[in-house]
């Protein structure tokens, strides 16, 4: 049975137990930002357990090893929490149900090779919590979903018609999206609004009651689920479209001699304009992700909705393959045959300063590269000495550039920042090096005698 049975007390009663921490949540999906944020329930003073099928994630946080390194802030948190027992994890979700009040669903929603959205891990989870939950529980998904899916799939999932419990009169079921980026999730954990809806007004009251009490940030309340979903989408796609307008104009400034990083400094200035810079491509669980769930919710609404969306998954996903043209152009200005070639591929993570390759362009640039029968060497700071796309990685990068025919650098992690054109004249075999990322002066590289390609650098 639910603690509290909070749905059935009044208002001000919840108030009372939250701000005297007697209630107790269980976050469901202790991954990349479901540890974060049971982490941060913990720490407000909330009992908190986490729950997820990765036996030897469990295992490890059991014995206290924090898994998520490259996420500054966390791991102090993490020590804090387990130490004073204010949180536990468990692959028994049926333990941490009947102990919790409110329950958190931060599962992933990651899409198949068709494109479509999978939502397997929460339909999974929702019939388990149509036969745990009781009267009385808060239901919280915090997962990426499709605008319609709470009021289309997932209450029905979740209502037991055989106990008579349904959403918004014997339990609570809302959404609030999580907002946080990898890297920076305490950050934005402290900084960026929250967005709350539900079924049912209480509900709505109830979840930013619980909030407001972990997350000091302004919490905006929604209508309904759908339309807090559709503004986490809205804010992912608005990105995922103009970093393709970026890359569109970055294969039309390299035909016209011009250089873009150039015209995004100048534009910058303008007070309306939102820089946003070209690259590789796309990746991470969010931005290609979240443009295919919306385009999966216009399917059937109208051949015509949504062109511009379209159009943009199809630029960002060419834009691999363009890395690979700038490859061999480079090649065939330095009259070198890429066969048999060494090409070294400087970052695989599929952002700057994390440590995650989920739907990496560098993959289709290796799998590329591979298949023109080059041999590929990886060097990524946070991927050393480790097996990546079937690759043994390297541990040094001094070594890892030397006797290679090229260099490509496909993320922006700090440590490239730094490097300068001589760094590659001086250790490469053939000293070719096309930069995705604008982080080499054009100018300079040139200089220095590189044979150089930058992604929108007007090289051609």
């Amino acid at each position: 049975m639910s603690k509290q049975e909070l749905f059935s007390l009044e208002l001000s009663d919840i108030k009372n137990l939250i701000q005297s921490n007697k209630i107790s949540v269980c976050v469901i999906g202790i991954g990349r930002i479901g540890l974060p944020t049971a982490l941060s329930f913990a720490k407000s003073g909330l009992q908190t357990i986490g729950v997820d099928i990765n036996e030897d994630l469990v295992t490890r946080i059991n014995k206290g090893d924090f898994p998520l390194k490259d996420e500054p802030g966390y791991e102090e948190i993490f020590r804090e929490v387990i130490s004073n027992k204010k949180f536990s994890v468990t692959t028994k979700i049926e333990d941490a149900v009947h102990k919790s009040d409110v329950i958190l669903l931060s599962l992933p929603t990651p899409m198949n090779e068709e494109n479509i959205p999978d939502y397997s891990a929460l339909r999974k989870v929702g019939e388990q919590l149509k036969d745990l939950i009781n009267p009385g529980s808060i239901i919280i998904v915090e997962s990426t979903i499709e605008p319609s899916f709470i009021e289309n799939e997932f209450v029905n999932i979740v209502e037991n018609p055989e106990k008579k419990i349904q959403a918004g009169k014997d339990f609570g079921l809302g959404v609030c999206p999580e907002t946080a980026n990898p890297g920076e999730i305490i950050q934005d954990f402290e900084k960026l609004p929250r967005l709350i809806g539900a079924t049912d007004e209480k509900t709505v009251e109830i979840i930013m009651s619980v909030y407001s009490h972990v997350f000091p940030v302004e919490l905006i309340r929604m209508p309904n689920c759908k339309t807090a979903n559709a503004v986490k989408l809205t804010t992912n796609i608005f990105r995922d479209v103009n970093i393709a307008f970026v890359n569109e104009l970055a294969l039309l400034f390299e035909k016209l001699g011009i250089d873009i990083m150039t015209v995004l400094e100048a534009a910058d200035k303008k007070y309306n304009f939102q820089i946003h810079y070209p690259g590789a491509g796309v990746g991470g669980p969010c931005l290609p992700v979240n443009s295919y769930q919306m385009l999966n919710s216009a399917k059937d609404k109208g051949d015509d909705l949504l062109k511009i969306v379209k159009t943009a998954r199809l630029v960002n996903e060419h834009m691999p393959y363009h890395v690979v043209n700038l490859i061999k152009d480079g090649f065939k200005e330095a009259d070198k045959s890429i066969e048999s070639s060494t090409i070294l591929i400087l970052g695989v993570s599929y952002k700057p300063n994390v440590k995650d390759i989920q739907l990496s362009p560098a993959e289709t640039v290796i799998k590329q590269l591979t298949l023109l029968g080059t041999k590929v060497k990886i060097y990524d700071p946070y991927f050393k000495s480790t097996s990546i796309y079937d690759i043994q990685t390297e541990s040094n990068l001094d070594q890892a550039v030397s006797d290679v025919d090229c260099a490509v650098i496909i993320t922006a992690h700090d440590e490239f920042l730094k490097l300068e054109p001589e760094f590659f004249t001086m250790r490469m075999k053939n000293p070719i090096v096309v930069d995705t990322r604008g982080i080499l002066d054009n100018h300079a590289a040139k200089k220095a005698g590189l044979t150089f390609r930058g992604l929108g650098r007007g090289n051609i």
